[in-house]
Parts: C-alpha cells; structure tokens; sequence
C-alpha cells in the first residue's frame, strides 16, 4: 500500500502539521472501520500493518501517546490487534482500561450484567446470523451477519426490552447494540486518557456512530476525522481505513521531525553573511538556513536552522540526473578573499551569495548568482515570523511578490518561470534555472520594498560589497601567527556590528544548543555592554577604532535614558532599547529538535556588576590608539567609575547570567576594580582629573578580592566568596592584573582550573550546578583565557598546544560558534560567537609577541 501524504487534503495536512507541535500530543482511535477494515467475520478484522507501524512508531516518541477506544471487549481487543504494549487500549467502549483504570464491579451490577446475558439469549434465540458478544461489564448484541428483517427484530426487542431496564447503559453502533451495567462512552473515555498523561491536544479517528461521543470532546487544538460517510462532528473526513494508515504516517514523520529536528548541518559548517545590518547563514550546500528582516534581532524570515524546511529556506543545488537522482554534494565553500561574499561551488556550477551593500534603511537585499554550465533547481520558501503567518506567492514578469506580510518582499527574478505549490499555510516558489558560462542568473530577495524593477549591474553591486569588506582590511595590522584565521575573525566581528546604531551583537543567532537535545538555548542577537565592548577593542588592536568610537556613542545615548549609570541593564536591542519579555516560539522544534527556541533574554532583568570594566578597559585601548580621550569619553570613564563606587559591594548574577540567587562573584569584583584602575590610569596619562575617591576604592577592593576570593582548602582563587567551587573567569585576578602573575596564588589557581575545567581541547566555564538541567560544552573564550595564563606564567607550550587545538575546530570557512563537546566533537552554541574570534584574536597576537 502507497502511503503518501499529498493524497490527503491540503487543509487536513496544514492542521496536522501544526497538531503534530503540541507539546503533548494524545492519538486516539477506533479499531474497527479505522485502524481495521469492516469484515464480514469480526474475528477476521486485522488491523493494517502500516498503521500499527505508525502507532508504534508514534507510541515511542517523548512527550506522545497513542491510544485505541474500541467497542470490542478488552480481551478480544488485544487478541486481535496485537498492538504493541505501547499503545493503550481501551474496550468495551470505555469501560474496560489495561493500565490503570481496572477495578470490580459492584455485586448488584455483576447480577444486572448476569440478568442481561439470560434476557438477551432468549431474545437472539433461534435468529440466524445474530451473536452476543460477552464482556466484562456489557453483552453486545451483533446482527452484522444477519438478514435484514431479522436484524430489524432482534434490535427492536432488544430496544423495547433489556435496554429499557434501571442501570442498563446503551450504545448503538453499525449493526451493534451494546448493554452495559457501568458508564460506557468513547469521550469519557478520550477525556481519561487526556487527563492521565497531560496531553495538551489530542486526535481521535473513528468512523462509527459510537464515536461521535469522542468527537463531542474535541476542543481547541484538538482534532477529529471521520472515516467513511455519514453525519459526525469531526471536522475532517477521510475515505478509508488506507487514509487512516495515511494520516498517522504522516502525523508520525511530522511529530518525529519537530521533537528531533531533521538532519542538521553541524554548527561549525555554517557561514555567516553580513552587511552590517542584518546577517544570514548558509549551510555548506548554499541553502539559507536563517535571516531575519529588518534586523538581525528581528524576527525570522528564514528560520530552516531552527524549525526544518517548513520554517522558511531558501535552496539552490544542481538538478539531478532528469529531476530524479539526488544532487551532488558540493566540492567546498569558502569566503572571497578579505569579504563577507561566499562561494558554493560543484563541478559545472557556482553559487556566490552575498547581502548588498548601499540600500536604503529597512531594508535587506540578499544576492545570490547563478554561474556555470549546468542546471540548477532553485526553492524559494519565506516563512515571515518565525513561520507563523500564512504567505502567498505572486509571479509577475519581474519576478515574486511575497503577500501576507507586514513587511513588504519580493523576489527579483526576471525572465525566471516559477511553479508555486501550497502546503496548506504556506506557498513555495519552484524553478529549473539554465545558467550559461557568459549568461549568470540574478535571483535578488529584497525586503522592506514591493520594487521589482531592474536594479544596477550586479557586477557592480558585487564589486561594492567587495570593496567595502576589502578596502577595510587592508587598514589592519594582523599578527603573524594564524594571520588567515584571525583576518576572518576580524571580518566575523564587524559582520556582527551594526553599522546604523553602533551596537554589537553577541552572536548572530538564537536557540542553537549548548547540548544537544537541551534546553540551554539562549538569544545572542542583541548588544551586552561586555560583549560589545571586548569585540570593540579586539578591533582597536587590529588597528580599526571607527566600531569602538560608534559602540561607545551608542551606549552614550543608552545613558541618556537612565536615572544614572548604576541603572545600567546588561544588555540592549541594537537600536539600544530595552528587550521584551523573553518568549518561546513552540511551533519550532529547535535545532536537532533543541527545545524550547527562545526570543529575547531574561538576563536583561539581572544585576551585572563586572560590565563597567570592560568599557573602561576599552577607552583605554581607544585612547592608546588615538592618543586622545574624547570628552564624551572621559564622562563615560567618571559615570562607570561612579556606578561601581555605588554597587561593588552588592551581589550579582556574574558574567555567566546564572538564573539562581545572586552571588559575590570574584570575576564581578576585579572588573570593578578594573574600572577605578584604568580611569586612574587614563587621568594621569591623558591630563584628566580623577576623583580623589577611586585610588583608596581601588585598593579597597583589591584587598576584598584578595581576602574572600581566595579560599586556602582548594587553593585557588574561586568562583565567589561563599564557595568553593572553581570558575574560568576567575583567571581575571590575574590577567587584569589585580595580583602579579608570579604571585604563587595565581600560579595555582590556573592549575586548579586546569585540572578540573580542561578537557582536551576546551575549558569549561564551571562544574557546579547552576539550576538547569542537562550539560554544555568548553567555551572558547575561557580557553582563550587559559592559553594567556599559560603565558603569563611562562607555559608556552601548553599555550602553543591548547591554541592549536581552538584553531583546529574552526568549520572549513574559519567560523567559531560559542562551545565544543571534545567527546563528540562537534560545536555547540550560537554561532558565530564574538567572544570566542575576539579570543582568538588575543591568543594570535600574543603568540606572535
């Protein structure tokens, strides 16, 4: 039997889609006429193999449960079906459950039930083809094989008689009629089963009058489908028992694909786009997997990455051998030399993509261009809000209109015949595209604008976003060591910089998995004051002080809407607003099936004491660069020194946002004490006044640090003051230079985190336990930080060997997400990571010091 899913209704396929996304998700059906065609021998009704696959298969999912409500007597039930015990089964109408719901029936009603077997055998005596089937709490009488005026006999005595009676509980169905001495009915029964696992929707299928009572339970997300013809209150309809098989396969592969994700490209493998606006992210066979519109931090028009195919992609691949073979994997992708412009290339076919440069505000244009001598297929699949809203596809002569949106879209895409299908919700857009070697195609996604008239030459647009990427690097003082990866790693941090507003990302993305399967999935796509501010200044190093300066007017005009610079959130949109509440889009089912996806972030309500330290650290590496202290600077360098004057002393959620009590982290303690230290150092060096306070506050806090940092029984310098427990950011008593590095507690303390925070490869940030469930790999950063403890202590070695080993878990493209599993070896985290170039960078330049 063929079992494929366009078969079924384009609307029944678009709600099962958005049923099988429920977090727990009850199947329910009849036996027979559903899961078992009607037969003339009852015994005989076999339930369809692929159907009982399905439920199987359904049964074995998380957070899934699969049912059968049957008339048929429990033990008959299970005899004939033999369903897996996976799937539960319920008979007799409801009366009888195998799990959990067994109990006796009460004396009086075990003489009913006996006094209704003696009625009915006297009534069905002598009628040929009539049978009662004996159950636990009922006699069912069947007149299936009977003649017509005998069957109309034999029901209208039984009607007239025993179901008349006190106590006697009837059920009608095809040919049936039930006598039970106990409540029986399908939607009592739905209604247990809903309550027992906690499902928040369910689906029953049913095709007997009997089962209407389980329809009449349907609510809200729920579903019902009537099989066959007849009057029901399901809301779909399908024809036969081979569409039942139909429905739960194809309900199986979607719940399977949101709860796991389909197969996902590894992290690192993915490359990044940017034209400091927005960004986007191609997988290694150039299909956009992720973009936001109007803005990197807005929602997605292309969330693939995070929700599969139906969450929007946009493809172009070789065709295969007459449409019907799979395309060829691609040879490599690399960026052009010195830009944010990538190449996918095959054998007889190249894809360069890229977003344009010199487009107005609000809007994107995202180029992709089609060369070579063979064909290409190309699928164009916007999914606007995370995929949320229903689009439709419009072909003019220029090309495609995307409808349905807020923001206007469309697809420049002249000359191009494009076939759209539906899937219910959403339209697609299908095109075979015939490159020639002198003749490229130009397909053009242009948001924020309905224009679809011709543009310039793409040659010169290209050639623009050449340049700027290019003209840029060419500014740059690179180290010798790893001189090609740290140039990418410099590009990857002005990608993530917004050249409108001067905020910064964190990361380009959001949701992607600290583990695999976790729920440590955070939204990175906004601007902390740390992140921005060490992104800034790797770029002051590299010899670029244009993202500093418009970082730090940036945060200037976040403090002009603040009581005080004490008030200071941890982090901003890039527009330097403050976050909503943070959000779960539950339509998606997370990469590799990482639940929840999140949008916004809760560390926007925290208390991040160690934020000042970076941006004073960072005016200082723009003055040695410039020679010069901005006034505006300098009003920044007082108000960060008078914000730590009034907090230092309290407890915070430290650099690593944990979601638990506040802490006095020692991390937090020495970028206070960095923030008086560089302002003393920049007042003397540049001619500023400094206030008389920050000297005697300095040292005031570095002997805090000094006392309740360092806990003499683990001999290191820990996580905070009230613990015990090891952190990697610690190693900043050091590297900031609040103790000497030959201070023999330093020496130490890199041995303890050594020890117990190396693994291989990475370091982890901390062991303990921090309130979430589930694990997560060695950050980059934090091995950054060893890497310049080794140094400092005089470890080259162990320095040259750890930074190799960073370098080698870098994709094909030179991109580094946030963390590394050295047990699977495989990246983790948002990708790509500022923190984690920024740290490549420092470990470059030291190396070749």
């Amino acid at each position: 039997m063929a079992l494929t899913a366009e078969a079924l209704p384009a609307e029944l396929r678009r709600v099962i889609v958005q049923l099988a996304r429920t977090p727990r998700l009850l199947v329910a059906c009849d036996y027979d006429g559903t899961l078992a065609p009607i037969v003339a021998d009852p015994t005989q009704a076999k339930p369809l193999p692929e159907s009982v696959h399905a439920l199987r298969s359904l049964a074995a999912l998380p957070a899934t449960t699969t049912a059968v409500i049957s008339g048929r007597a429990l033990r008959d039930l299970a005899t004939l079906s033999r369903l897996p015990a996976e799937v539960y089964l319920v008979g007799s109408h409801g009366s009888e459950f195998d799990v959990g719901f067994v109990h006796e029936l009460e004396p009086e009603a075990t003489e009913l039930r006996t006094e209704l077997q003696i009625g009915l055998q006297d009534i069905v005596r002598g009628k040929l083809g009539v049978t009662l089937e004996a159950k636990p709490a009922s006699v069912a009488v069947h007149v299936r094989r009977a003649e017509h005026e005998v069957a109309e006999e034999v029901l209208e005595a039984v009607r007239t008689g025993p179901a008349t009676w006190a106590g006697v509980q009837v059920t009608e169905g095809k040919e049936v009629i039930e006598l039970a001495v106990v409540q029986t009915d399908k939607g009592n029964a739905l209604d247990a089963l809903r309550h027992q696992v906690g499902a928040t929707a369910a689906v029953f299928l049913g095709d007997d009058v009997t089962d209407e009572k389980a329809f009449a339970r349907l609510h809200g997300p729920d579903l019902g489908i009537k099989v066959g013809e007849g009057d029901t209150l399901a809301t779909y309809r399908i024809a036969s028992t081979t569409e039942v098989a139909t429905v739960l396969a194809f309900l199986m592969e979607e719940r399977r694909t949101w709860l796991y994700g389909e197969q996902a490209p590894p992290i690192e493998r993915l490359t990044m786009l940017s034209n400091e606006r927005t960004v986007g992210l191609l997988t290694p066979d150039a299909r956009l997997t992720w973009m936001c519109h109007p803005g990197p931090d807005s929602a997605a028009v292309f969330a693939d990455l995070l929700g599969g195919p139906g969450a929007g992609h946009f493809s172009i691949r070789p065709q295969g051998g007459n449409g019907a073979q799979r395309s060829p994997l691609p040879l490599g992708q690399r960026y052009v030399p010195n830009t944010m412009i990538v190449e996918t290339r095959w054998s007889r076919m190249l894809v360069t993509d890229y977003l344009a440069h010199g487009t107005g505000g609000h809007r994107t244009d995202f180029v992709r261009v089609i060369s070579g001598s063979t064909r290409a297929a190309v699928e164009f699949a916007p999914r606007p809000e995370f995929g949320q809203v229903p689009v439709r596809l419009t072909a003019e002569a220029g090309g495609l209109r995307v409808q349905g949106t807020s923001e206007p879209m469309v697809l420049y895409s002249p000359g191009v015949q494009w076939e759209i299908t539906s899937d219910g919700m959403h339209e697609s857009a299908h095109a075979v595209v015939d490159p020639r070697e002198d003749n490229p195609i130009v397909l053009e996604m242009r948001c924020g604008t309905d224009d679809l008239s011709p543009a310039g030459a793409e040659f010169e647009r290209r050639s623009e976003a050449n340049h700027y990427w290019s003209d840029w690097m060419g500014m740059l003082s690179l180290p010798e060591v790893e001189r090609d990866l740290v140039a990418r790693s410099a590009l990857t941090l002005r990608g993530l910089c917004n050249s409108d507003t001067g905020g910064i990302m964190a990361a380009a993305t959001t949701s992607l998995p600290e583990e695999i399967g976790g729920v440590r999935n955070w939204d990175y796509r906004y601007c902390w004051l740390r992140d921005g501010a060490m992104t800034a200044q790797a770029l002051v190093t590299l010899g670029s002080t244009a993202e500093a300066e418009a970082f730090l007017n940036w945060l200037h005009r976040v403090l002009e809407t603040l009581p005080g610079p004490e008030r200071l959130h941890p982090l901003y949109t890039l527009q330097g607003t403050g976050l909503g509440p943070e959000a779960v889009i539950d339509s998606l089912p997370g990469y590799a099936g990482s639940r929840p996806v999140r949008v916004g972030n809760l560390a926007d309500q925290q208390v991040q004491l160690d934020v000042f330290g970076p941006v004073v650290e960072l005016i200082a590496h723009l003055a040695q660069a410039t020679g010069r202290v901005r006034d505006v600077d300098w009003e920044l360098v007082t108000a960060m020194a008078e914000a730590v004057s009034h907090r230092w002393f309290e407890p915070d959620h430290g650099i690593w946002e944990e979601r638990d009590v506040p802490r006095h982290h020692v991390y937090s303690k020495v970028m206070c004490w960095v923030t008086l230290d560089r302002a003393l150092k920049l007042a003397t060096a540049y001619g500023r006044e400094a206030d008389p306070s920050w000297e005697p506050l300095r040292d005031q806090i570095c002997q805090d640090v000094v006392k309740n940092g360092w806990h003499p029984d683990v001999q290191a310098f820990t996580t905070a003051y009230e613990g015990s427990d090891l952190d990697a950011a610690s190693l900043h008593v050091g590297l900031a230079g609040l103790i000497d590095p030959s201070d023999e507690r330093f020496q130490a303390t890199v041995t303890a985190i050594e020890s117990e925070l190396r693994s291989g490869s990475t370091v982890y940030r901390y062991r303990r336990d921090d309130g979430l469930p589930g694990d997560e790999g060695g950050f980059h950063l934090c091995a950054a930080w060893l890497i310049e403890a080794y140094l400092l202590i005089g470890r080259r070695t162990e320095a040259e060997e750890l930074f190799q080993q960073i370098v080698d878990t870098a994709g094909p493209t030179g991109l580094l997400s946030e963390e590394y599993d050295p047990i699977a070896e495989r990246s983790l985290g948002n990708h790509p990571q500022a923190y984690s170039h920024l740290g490549l960078i420092r470990c470059a330049q030291l190396l070749s010091a």
